[in-house]
């Protein structure tokens, strides 16, 4: 490739040849060179170049496969360059694309846009954990509608919290985030988190919750009192994390409106790519998703919950 696109415009020009398509994913897939089967493994394959694909030489196997065996494209109806528009398209709008957007842009059904939306988000989910290091920042925030919008009925009262999702956000401080869905705010829970992504020789700078009171005999731990109107104390802060919160749920609510919880985990790991390579160009971001689509699969069923029925 001698130019990188730069621009949406670019994009779709240089993705309408079959040939930039498949020269794309094949170089990600295979940076040396040297195409392998996908299902025996052996680099013993020869390419049929009129069809832009490739066949098995080995005796047992003779399989012939394209670019999209073995990725998350695999079995889709969709041409490659539908795919990785749409995948640029969601690495790069700060606050998501929606389905119906998605739809009439590559001219294909709302129901097909949702399916490969949540398939890019597959690609985008985190793999390999190296954990945060540094000066980080732990927070937890509820997910759901706002109590004013709800019917009397429905609103939270105490400290229940309803039908709200719990989110928590861990960030290294001019680095990476790491967001899931979480079950309680219980000690218990909020420190496997941290143990799991956080070295023990980091600071770790949270709110005054009571769960995070007793981190102090395992990292050094700073508190900023919010009950307090204590935002800021010198350096300790948790408004990197706050911020990261922001654009979630600027998203959910102004593009995506309205979110399941069973796929709220698909949203945040979608988000979460987009700010940790917030440094790099939009080029960029579109080849580290496209490097992730390989080796994953996501079925409708599984998508829908109905393998799980199965």
């Amino acid at each position: 490739m001698q130019t990188v696109p730069k621009t949406l415009l670019e994009v779709i020009r240089y993705f309408s040849d079959k040939k930039n398509c498949v020269e794309f994913v094949k170089n990600l897939r295979w940076p040396d060179g040297s195409v392998a089967c996908p299902k025996c493994g052996t680099l013993k394959v020869k390419e049929l170049a009129t069809r832009q694909i490739w066949q098995c030489g080995e005796k047992g196997c003779r399989k012939q496969f394209s670019v999209k065996v073995g990725t998350i494209f695999e079995d889709s109806a969709l041409t490659l360059d539908k795919w990785l528009i749409a995948m640029w398209m969601i690495s790069t709008c700060r606050n998501g694309v929606s389905s119906y957007e998605i739809a009439r842009s590559l001219g294909i059904t709302q129901k097909s846009a949702w399916f490969l939306l949540h398939r890019v988000r597959e690609c985008m989910r985190r793999g390999t954990v190296t954990k945060l290091t540094g000066t980080v920042e732990v927070d937890e925030t509820y997910i759901g509608g706002l109590e004013k919008n709800k019917h009397s009925w429905k609103k939270v009262h105490g400290g229940n919290i309803g039908n709200k999702v719990i989110a928590m956000g861990l960030v290294e401080r001019d680095g990476d985030v790491i967001a899931k869905v979480v079950d309680d705010t219980t000690y218990t829970s909020l420190s496997k988190e941290i143990e799991l992504h956080v070295e023990k020789d980091a600071k770790l700078y949270t709110d005054e919750w009571r769960s995070y009171m007793k981190l102090g005999a395992t990292y050094d731990h700073f508190v900023v009192n919010h009950g307090a109107k204590e935002y800021v104390r010198g350096n300790v802060h948790t408004n990197t994390i706050e911020s990261f919160w922001s654009l979630l749920k600027r998203g959910l609510k102004g593009t995506y409106i309205h979110v399941a919880p069973f796929h709220l985990d698909r949203y945040i790991d979608e988000q979460a790519l987009r700010f940790n390579l917030r440094k790099g160009s939009e080029f960029n971001r579109l080849e580290v998703v496209t490097a992730q689509s390989i080796g994953r699969r996501l079925t409708w069923n599984e998508l829908t919950g109905k393998a799980a029925t199965e």
